[in-house]
């Protein structure tokens, strides 16, 4: 056959070539068929030397491969790597895909030893008739080859990683010897296993289970004559026989190696044919990458298990070793994600907040199990991906906290006030006790002095405040303020009664912290109305301490996490602690079970079923955010509705998907969506009620009241709210001087908490009504005395004025941050 003509540069080439190639020979022959000869020429006995002084000491490091986070049905999630690597048994590679790497790379592979020198001298007269160029190297010898790129890649050792592929008979010889090495210690069947596994397909796919299922969407046992001749074809030049970029080159290769299977006589010469007439296109079924959490199921639910256990110091020592871990260990990870709850919550959001709003608004909603912190759901009304400034596209994970996907959090509004109630069950506070709302003119709202305080969390300044339904005020049961939310209600609560700082570490000890991971601070706005910033994952798991009678869990979003060879190198347990006591759990339930009832914030939504469930709306300052976080006893589910990227723009005469809102609480969007979320997730489980508080929860414990008499007005308040109750002042006509505290009433004893009347002289005496004339009649006069005149009705007084914002923190604007 008369070779192809040869330019100069080829020809030079190929004597090179020639050069290096003899020089390998002659040393491989030398120290492979008369080591143990008695040999005269000096050349050859230092060629025997040089071969025998070469390490033969082949190690090999563990191969990166992906890992795989699995939802609670077994289905995957995402497939973290830095290598698409997925290691399988040669025995679950089909025995065509075997034969066609064979073929094409090393047909004499259980021939020889490690070095074919057939197979080098067959290769160097191919190559040098200008024939289809043939490589020389064994499986043995590339694998070699691989295995040294991949440790020197895994170490950074760049200058090595260079070295493992230098074009030089020194590195073919060192090559050689370890190959030789590598036989001794491994099986054939090991070795093609191990090198099916480490070679690169191309595509960003490393190994050929990787490749079968990124090319054809099937398993390496799958595959048959046609695809195996495709993926057989890669190994040498993946980045030119890419059948993705370039899919004629790879045709190309395709029918070399089906030629050479059937020179081989390895396949019937009907089957090659039929193949080799299939356009590549057709064979194709590509599957996208899933090495981020871009192309995941749940896209929000990866990132946010990814960054857990990279913060997990029971994963690893440090963070590079537990990346490490997870982007090249192959683990398994199991984690607590219902897929059906999931893609339920995600419907409900979307169908009344769609992705990308043209008003910016957004939703998040979290569902978690009470009594063990299993997250259940997570996920947003927003595109995974990089925010360069479109709304509803953005990496930011709305429902976590900012170390889990950078977001700042959201003022979570009257959701706050189930802290203060709890404080308030826990110091006797009956639930049927009356309190008093405290009434103002106008739109002016109710003025709090922050001498009113009964701890060191005081306000430094008057504070306003503001019902969302206008001015409800006056006597009311505890129950019916927490059902209508009434803020000049919980303010005197937390200010007077249980107190700023003890309400604070009661949000602290029941798991509720700001995004950043910090405590909410200790102001008055913060901890009674909301104007604290946290996650719906917080939220959603404080709740869920009520519903598990007083237990707070942490979060728990993966249950197992298995090694390459599927053993348990990690099984998180619930970490959970017992906060609140039981019998206040069931006081506070029995409160915000009145949430949902008629005349309740949450009545429009009950469950389906008659289903029992509490919970409470929020509502932030301005209508900028808002919430329903509500449970029953086996889930609890926070739902967030509102402006991700905004603190300042209301959600009022707004259209959103679709439907026009005049204003949006707590209670028009996310009450909703967190309804439908709970009816599916429930769906055929049992119907539970909560465990009823005694009767001496409800009707709490009885103080004595003390004596205010003479005291100042100021001396009068911190009395009775040292004693636990609010002191509402009421002016009455006396003769003593004006602003004289007469006394309380009632004056012995009370429910504590209850609102206790301070009777407060004005200092006025009405005049006595001029007596009648006498008149005559002719009936006899009667005996009685005429009876006295009613006494003018006592007013409550109120006092105007300014915003201020609690100990120099962020200023509540106008009180409403709790609006329903």
């Amino acid at each position: 056959m008369q070779g192809r003509a040869q330019s100069l540069p080829q020809v030079l080439s190929l004597l090179g070539a020639f050069v290096a190639t003899a020089m390998v020979m002659g040393v491989l022959m030398a120290g492979l068929l008369i080591p143990g000869a008695y040999a005269t020429g000096a050349a050859t006995n230092s060629s025997i030397a040089a071969f025998e002084e070469l390490p033969s000491e082949f190690t090999t490091t563990a191969l990166a491969q992906q890992s795989v986070i699995l939802d609670a049905a077994g289905g995957v999630i995402a497939t973290p790597y830095n290598e698409n690597r997925i290691i399988v048994g040669l025995d679950e590679v089909a025995p065509i895909m075997r034969t066609a790497i064979l073929a094409i790379e090393d047909s004499r592979f259980y021939e020889h030893n490690g070095v074919d020198l057939r197979g080098m001298s067959r290769a160097f007269v191919s190559n040098m008739r200008g024939n289809e160029v043939q490589g020389a190297s064994t499986i043995t010898q590339q694998y070699v080859k691989m295995a040294l790129q991949e440790a020197a890649r895994q170490a950074g050792d760049k200058e090595a990683e260079k070295a493992a592929s230098a074009d030089s008979y020194q590195r073919k010889i060192q090559e050689a010897k370890y190959a030789m090495s590598l036989e001794q210690e491994l099986s054939k069947d090991e070795i093609l296993e191990a090198y099916l596994n480490l070679s690169y397909f191309g595509a960003l796919s490393y190994g050929v289970e990787a490749a079968s299922l990124r090319y054809f969407n099937i398993s390496a046992s799958e595959l048959n004559l046609g695809q195996a001749a495709v993926l057989a074809g890669l190994v040498q030049n993946p980045g030119t026989t890419d059948p993705i970029s370039n899919p004629e080159g790879a045709e190309r290769r395709r029918n070399v190696v089906l030629d050479r299977i059937g020179a081989l006589g390895l396949a019937k010469q009907d089957d090659i044919d039929a193949w080799k007439a299939v356009p590549i296109t057709e064979m194709l079924d590509v599957q996208p990458q899933q090495s981020t959490c871009q192309n995941a199921s749940m896209p929000f639910v990866c990132q946010y298990v990814i960054n857990w256990l990279l913060d997990n110091p029971e994963f690893g020592e440090t963070r590079e070793e537990r990346e490490n871990l997870l982007y090249t260990g192959g683990l398994t990870v199991k984690t607590t994600f219902d897929p059906a709850v999931y893609r339920s919550a995600l419907l409900h959001m979307t169908e009344l907040v769609p992705v990308g709003d043209p008003t910016e608004v957004g939703a998040a909603a979290v569902v978690v199990e009470p009594g063990t912190g299993r997250v259940i759901s997570l996920g947003q009304t927003s595109t995974f991906g990089n925010d360069q400034g479109t709304f509803g596209v953005t990496e930011v994970n709305w429902s976590v906290d900012q170390k889990y996907g950078e977001s700042g959090g959201f003022q979570i509004g009257s959701t706050a006030k189930i802290y203060s109630v709890v404080r308030a069950v826990e110091e006797g506070m009956g639930l049927e006790t009356t309190v008093n709302a405290r009434r103002y003119s106008g739109s002016d709202g109710a003025v709090f002095d922050p001498s009113e305080s009964v701890d060191n969390c005081a306000p430094l300044e008057p504070m306003t405040v503001r019902n969302s339904e206008g001015n409800v005020g006056g006597d009311m049961t505890f129950r019916r303020a927490i059902a209508r939310s009434v803020n000049t209600a919980f303010v005197p609560l937390v200010l007077s009664k249980v107190g700023i700082c003890d309400t604070q570490e009661t949000m602290a000890r029941m798991g509720l912290h700001k995004s950043n991971g910090q405590p909410i601070d200790p102001y008055l706005s913060e901890v009674t109305l909301g104007s604290g910033e946290s996650s719906p994952l917080t939220v959603a798991l404080s709740y869920a301490t009520l519903a598990a009678g007083g237990r707070y869990c942490e979060a728990l979003p993966v249950t197992e996490v298995l090694n390459s060879s599927g053993e348990a190198i990690m099984t998180p347990e619930p970490k959970c602690e017992q906060v609140v006591d039981e019998e206040v759990a069931r006081g506070v339930n029995d409160l915000l079970r009145s949430v949902m009832e008629p005349g309740g914030t949450g009545a429009s939504q009950p469950l389906a079923g008659g289903r029992e469930s509490a919970g409470k709306t929020g509502t932030t300052d301005g209508l900028v955010q808002s919430w329903f976080a509500g449970y029953t006893p086996q889930l609890a589910t926070a739902v967030y509705v509102g402006r991700p990227d905004s603190n300042t723009r209301s959600m009022s005469d707004i259209q959103i998907g679709g439907q026009y809102y005049r204003r949006v609480y707590g209670n028009t969007l996310a009450l909703p969506i967190w309804k439908r979320i709970m009816d599916d997730a429930l769906a055929g489980k049992e119907l539970l009620t909560f465990p009823r508080p005694s009767p001496e929860t409800v009707k709490g414990r009885t103080v004595d009241i003390p004596n205010v008499a003479g005291r100042t007005l100021a001396q009068a308040r911190k009395l009775l709210a040292d004693a636990g109750f609010d002191g509402n002042v009421v002016e009455v006509n006396n003769r003593a001087a004006r602003g004289t505290v007469l006394g309380s009433q009632p004056s012995s004893s009370a429910p504590w908490g209850s609102s206790v009347t301070i009777l407060v002289s004005n200092g006025y005496v009405p005049p006595p009504p001029p007596r009648p004339q006498p008149t005559t009649t002719s009936e006899e006069p009667s005996d009685e005395p005429s009876p006295e005149p009613p006494a003018p009705s006592a007013e409550p007084t109120n006092g105007g004025g300014n915003n201020g914002g609690g100990r120099g923190g962020p200023p509540p604007g106008d009180g409403r941050g709790g609006g329903d």
